[in-house]
């Protein structure tokens, strides 16, 4: 009889808990399997570069090991701010798969996702995102995605003079009513 293996568990410095493997080289599979599909992301950056669909930003959604969808940056060809490498991605891998809950899948960007992105992969559910470049890449380049400082009012590198403002009084309310008037016709999940 095969004796039980300990499994180590290590508390972090920020708090996450990461579980160590019981077999010998698997974080090493594990960083073989990402280079793998985060090549295929930086990849199609350059593609979406190369034939003019837009900026230098690449994606892949992964199922089961294989990759349902490689997408990259599609504001040009499109004319659409929002047809970002990972928008694009998390909504090609809902039609491909034929559901809007990704929570089996994993996400790799070639580029730290903005705010957007990260709110496209947050609502599907992916399981995990791996990404490459930081967001000061981007920057430094010229791309202004740091949407929550533009929201805030304090982005060193915000281009656009955005007024924002909540609705008040009446128009507040009818706004809010639709979400406790259609709660018992519209499920999501």
């Amino acid at each position: 009889m095969e004796e039980a293996k300990v499994i180590p568990v290590v508390e972090t410095k920020d708090g996450t808990i990461s579980v160590a493997s019981a077999f010998a080289g698997h974080q090493e599979a594990v960083q073989d399997r990402d280079h793998k599909f985060l090549t295929k992301a930086v990849e199609e950056a350059y593609k979406g570069v190369d034939c003019g669909d837009g900026g230098p930003f690449g994606a892949v959604v992964v199922h089961n090991d294989e990759i349902v969808v490689s997408c990259h940056n599609m504001v040009l060809r499109h004319t659409d701010p929002t047809a970002h490498a990972e928008v694009t991605a998390v909504r090609e891998a809902c039609k491909k798969l034929n559901k809007i809950e990704l929570s089996d899948c994993e996400i790799y960007a070639s580029c730290e996702p903005c705010p957007m992105c990260f709110g496209a992969i947050h609502l599907s559910r992916i399981k995990r995102l791996v990404y490459g470049a930081k967001a000061e890449a981007a920057i430094a380049i010229g791309f202004d995605d740091f949407i929550a400082d533009a929201l805030r009012g304090t982005g060193f590198y915000q281009k656009a003079q955005l007024e924002i403002k909540r609705a008040d009084g009446n128009g507040a309310a009818i706004a809010e009513q639709v979400f406790e008037k259609t709660k018992e016709k519209f499920r999501m999940y």
